[in-house]
C-alpha cells in the first residue's frame, strides 16, 4: 500500500460542519463499541472508543477529534455504563491525546499511509500508557491496553488506513 497525498481539512469552531461531522463520528464511535461488547471481553480487546477518533482528528483536524475524544465515552458511559466512570479520565486523556496525534501526524506528513498510521497509534500509546501509569501509580496496569488490547491497535492502524482511503476516494 503506497503513500497517498490527501487533501485535508481543519474545520473551525464556528462552523457548523465541524459539529455535523463530529456528530457522526461521535455515533461511530458509541455504535461500534456496542458491537464489540457483545462478545465478552471486546471492549478491552478492541478499543472501539478510540477507532472513529483516529479518523475524524486525521481528515477533518484536531477540532473534530477534540470533540469526539470528549463526547465518546461521556456519551457511552451514560447510556451503556461502559466504559466505566472510574475509567473515564483515563479514556478521555488517551483519546485527546490520539486526536492531537492524528491531527499533527496528519498535518506534518500531508499523506496517507500505514506508516503514518502506525506511528499515530504507537505515539498516542505510548505517551497515553506514560501518563495513566503515573495517574494510577502502576505501570503494568497501564500496559493492558499494549498487552490485552494488541488486536484492537492493529484493527485501529488497518482498519483507520482503509477508512481514511475510503473517506479520501469518496
Amino acid at each position: 500500500m503506497t503513500a497517498q497525498s490527501i487533501r485535508l481539512h481543519s474545520l473551525e469552531y464556528r462552523d457548523v460542519r465541524t459539529y455535523i461531522i463530529a456528530a457522526l463520528f461521535v455515533v461511530g464511535n458509541v455504535v461500534l463499541p456496542q458491537i464489540c461488547h457483545l462478545v465478552p471481553g471486546g471492549g478491552l480487546t478492541w478499543l472501539p472508543i478510540y477507532f472513529f477518533t483516529l479518523v475524524g482528528a486525521y481528515k477533518f483536524g484536531w477540532r473534530v477529534g477534540v470533540i469526539t475524544a470528549l463526547m465518546s465515552p461521556l456519551i457511552n458511559s451514560m447510556m451503556f455504563g461502559m466504559p466505566p466512570v472510574a475509567t473515564l479520565p483515563i479514556i478521555t486523556m488517551k483519546s485527546l491525546i490520539l486526536a492531537a496525534t492524528a491531527s499533527c501526524f496528519a498535518h506534518k506528513f500531508n499523506r496517507l499511509s500505514i506508516i503514518v498510521i502506525l506511528g499515530i497509534v504507537i505515539s498516542y500509546q505510548l505517551i497515553g500508557t506514560a501518563i495513566e501509569a503515573l495517574m494510577i501509580n502502576s505501570f503494568s496496569a497501564a500496559l493492558s491496553d499494549l498487552t490485552t488490547g494488541l488486536p484492537g491497535l492493529a484493527f485501529q492502524v488497518i482498519g483507520g488506513y482503509l477508512t481514511i482511503r475510503y473517506i479520501l476516494n469518496k
